[in-house]
């Protein structure tokens, strides 16, 4: 689509077509090079207007613009072009006034820098702003005043007032008009700088008396298309007599001095001659109004032409001046003269460190040369002056790596662990190549994000505890406690029960573990007696990925309670029969009754049995051994003792409260078996005596008929037995059953539990000598209690029937020894 353009269509309207000519006569243009992309667009384009496509130019892709998180970098804190990160094109982001950005420099350009991360990026950029024409010439005054002698001859020069176009090139001021031209015409001159100023030449000689003052005006154009002008009015005055102007001794100055000069510092010197005398000659030195805001920078003296500093002076901001002079007489003829002032550069502005891209955290795994941070490093100063030196400690695991122009690296140099230094403090620090120099430091405080690179450690690699049986389940045992050197979830520690098997069963039906404490807790309730120790594996596991883990040993060793009362092994309490030991009226004094056989399954104190005699028929005439439990008569039988005798014996054990179990022990004093006959009969009849006497004494006849011929059968049988066992016992050399009476220590000396030693019993083979004793072993079939002397293994049942069986062997043996004691063999 075409719009026509034309002045009729109104000044804004032409202004806008002319723009749009402009944007089509520039078309944008891309130039890249070594990593560098060059625009040219015009000025003043609206908010939002395409500047180039740096995904095409640059030979990126859009989703690495985002992913990289794209930005534009300028070294100055103004931007004027924007990026769309979504479609990867450079747009206007603010009004660009070439005139305001680089005043009458040309070319005019605008250099920003596009950063990538991940990785880190680097791509300059430069958008020559081309000028158009949008500013008319303009004079700094509206009106000039011009006396001119009437001796004036024609060829005179008078200098005018150059008018101001920002713009550049064609758009610049390009040419001057004057009107009328009767008397008047216009020359213009070039100087030296390729600078164009005008002279108004006289044409004709002037007449004060036929016209004292004549009107001009002066038209100044550029070369824009269309052209713009500005006017100003020329007022000349014909004055009388002074028809010589002043002259400088050059047309053009020049001077040099230091930034930050103090004010009234001499600059130069101008000096212009009058060849007129008096008051005409008299020369009067003044700034020309074109000489702009630098005028505002020296002074100078009117009457002697000396250029001094008036305000501070910057080379950063303006590094060059240029001041026209005039140089004016009494009669108001001037000439004038350019000065050109150049400043140089003193080191007076520090580094400036611009932190422009900055990962932190950084994981403490990260490789060497892995890119922390990206500076940018800029002094104001020039050459020498500005070029800076960046370095960092030399204890510290970085360095710092030059990436392009004024852009620097920051680089792991070194493997990072973040257990040791979990932050750093890095001091950038930057110096200038003047003298003195002046430096700058920037710290940079880099943390480090933790990796699981350390598993939990436990205090110890095994623990041990105890626990009493009999215990609650659910009571806590022992807590065991990892740490982790990590932090985060990498150091959250979980704790596990490994699945071992204790006694062939799951150690997790006997312990659990809380995950997130570490404590033990029993599952069930313990039995010493059963299991004296165990030993469990705890694995402590920390939240990484993956996580790390370790294992401790846990040795629980249980305890024992007094939980079992003693149990008596002879003599056996049965509600059939009544067993009754016999005790010769003869019997010396400590004579052997019998033997009261206990045992407890507890361990250690709670084992110790004693024995003692609770309300006995005669205190005096028997007593039972306090730690054997053998009951022997005290004194000798008497006529007065009675001859049934009934002894009940208490065995307690020593724990804390103890238990106890009782025995009933029927004696009969007697010499001769029929009288025992008798008297054993008594024991189970005497509350039936006093019913039916008669009774009683027919039952008593046919019970001492049967037992007697019972006891004969009885005897052969046992002698037969005897002969028996004897042969076996020569042919076999074996022993014979032990029989277990005490335990002959009351300390628990393995730590394990009782009843780990063997009981010993004494048997007498004859009647009449102590000395032929034999010890019997232990029986050969299985204890009721299987012991292990090193402490490290389960106390196991055996069998009910092995038992029982057992129990029946030992009473046997216990009755025949003592009958054999007491009797001697058959």
């Amino acid at each position: 689509m075409r719009i026509p353009c034309s002045l009729d269509t109104g000044k804004s309207v032409w202004v806008l077509c002319h723009r749009l000519y402009l944007l089509v006569l520039f078309c944008i243009f891309v130039a890249v090079a070594h990593g560098q992309v060059r625009y040219s667009i015009p000025e003043e384009m609206n908010k939002g207007s395409l500047v180039g496509n740096i995904v095409q130019d640059l030979g990126l892709d859009v989703k690495r613009l985002k992913y990289g998180r794209a930005r534009i970098f300028t070294e100055d804190s103004r931007e004027y072009i924007g990026l769309n990160v979504d479609k990867g094109t450079l747009i206007v982001r603010e009004r660009i006034d070439r005139e305001e950005l680089c005043a009458q420099e040309s070319p005019c350009s605008i250099h920003f820098q596009i950063i990538l991360d991940n990785p880190m990026e680097l791509h300059r950029i430069d958008v020559e702003i081309l000028d158009i024409n949008d500013h008319a010439p303009v004079f700094a005054i509206k009106e000039i005043s011009i006396d001119i002698s009437e001796l004036a001859r024609p060829g005179a020069r008078f200098s005018l007032d150059n008018a101001h176009d920002p713009d550049v090139n064609l758009n610049a001021l390009q040419k001057y008009t004057l009107s009328p031209t009767d008397h008047f015409a216009l020359k213009e001159v070039t100087g030296n700088e390729g600078l164009k100023y005008v002279e108004m030449i006289l044409k004709a000689p002037l007449d004060r008396e036929q016209q004292e003052i004549h009107h001009l005006i002066l038209t100044a154009f550029d070369g824009g298309r269309p052209p713009k002008s500005g006017t100003v009015k020329i007022t000349v005055s014909v004055m009388d007599v002074n028809d010589n102007a002043p002259i400088f001794s050059q047309s053009l100055y020049r001077a040099s001095l230091s930034e930050n000069s103090p004010k009234g510092t001499f600059v130069a010197r101008v000096h212009a001659s009058d060849r007129d005398k008096g008051s005409n000659g008299d020369v009067v030195y003044s700034f020309s109004s074109s000489s702009g805001k630098a005028q505002d920078l020296f002074h100078i003296d009117a009457k002697t032409g000396d250029i001094s500093v008036k305000d501070d002076l910057d080379y950063e901001k303006t590094k060059q001046f240029q001041l026209t002079l005039e140089a004016t007489d009494n009669g108001g003829l001037k000439d004038s003269c350019k000065v050109d002032i150049e400043l140089i550069d003193v080191n007076d502005n520090a580094p400036v460190i611009s932190v422009i891209s900055f990962s932190n955290p950084v994981a403490e795994d990260s490789a060497p040369e892995t890119v922390i941070a990206m500076l940018n490093v800029k002094d104001a100063d020039s050459a020498k002056n500005g070029q800076v030196k960046c370095s960092i400690a030399s204890d510290l695991p970085f360095k710092i790596k030059p990436s392009t122009l004024n852009f620097y690296s920051l680089l792991t140099d070194q493997v990072l662990d973040r257990e040791i230094t979990p932050v750093y403090n890095i001091t950038i620090m930057v110096s200038d190549g003047g003298s003195p120099s002046f430096t700058s430091n920037k710290t940079l405080m880099l943390k480090l994000s933790d990796v699981n690179d350390n598993a939990p450690v436990f205090q110890y690699q095994t623990f041990t505890t105890y626990v009493i049986e009999n215990n609650s389940p659910g009571v806590s045992i022992f807590a065991v406690t990892a740490t982790d050197r990590d932090s985060g979830n990498n150091a959250r520690i979980s704790y596990f029960l490994e699945d071992l098997t204790v006694n062939g069963v799951s150690a997790s039906s006997y312990i659990s573990v809380n995950a997130e404490s570490g404590e033990i807790l029993a599952i069930r309730s313990f039995d010493f007696e059963q299991t004296k120790e165990f030993n469990i594996r705890v694995k402590a596991q920390d939240g990484g990925n993956p996580p790390l883990s370790s294992n401790v040993s846990v040795k629980i060793i249980i305890q024992d309670q007094n939980d079992n009362a003693p149990q008596i092994l002879y003599p056996v309490q049965t509600g059939g029969s009544v067993v009754a030991e016999m005790v010769p009226r003869s019997a010396d004094v400590g004579y052997l009754v019998t033997k009261v056989v206990a045992v407890d399954v507890d361990s250690g104190q709670n084992a110790w049995l004693s024995y003692k005699l609770h309300k006995p028929t005669d205190r005096a005439l028997f007593e039972v051994g306090l730690q054997n439990g053998e009951i022997r008569t005290v004194r000798q039988v008497t006529d007065k003792d009675a001859v049934k005798q009934k002894l009940t014996v208490v065995v307690e054990d020593n724990g804390q409260p103890s238990r106890s179990a009782t025995v009933s022990v029927n004696v009969v004093v007697a010499d001769t078996f029929p009288e025992v006959l008798s008297e054993f009969t008594d024991f189970t009849h005497d509350k039936q005596y006093n019913d039916n006497l008669t009774f009683y004494l027919v039952l008593a006849l046919a019970v001492v008929s049967f037992l007697f011929i019972v006891s004969i059968i009885a005897i052969l049988t046992v002698k037969c037995y005897r002969w028996r066992r004897e042969r076996m016992f020569y042919k076999s050399g074996a022993n014979l059953p032990v029989i277990p009476y005490y335990p002959p220590l009351y300390a628990d000396v393995g730590g394990t539990g009782t009843l780990h030693h063997m009981y010993n019993y004494e048997s007498y083979r004859t009647s009449d000598s102590r000395k032929s004793d034999l010890k019997y072993a232990r029986p050969p079939t299985e204890s009721f209690i299987s012991l292990d002397c090193s402490g490290t293994r389960t106390l196991t049942h055996a069998p009910k029937e092995k038992v029982v069986d057992y129990y029946d062997q030992v009473r046997d043996t216990i009755k025949m020894g003592l009958h054999e004691k007491k009797y001697g063999k058959f």
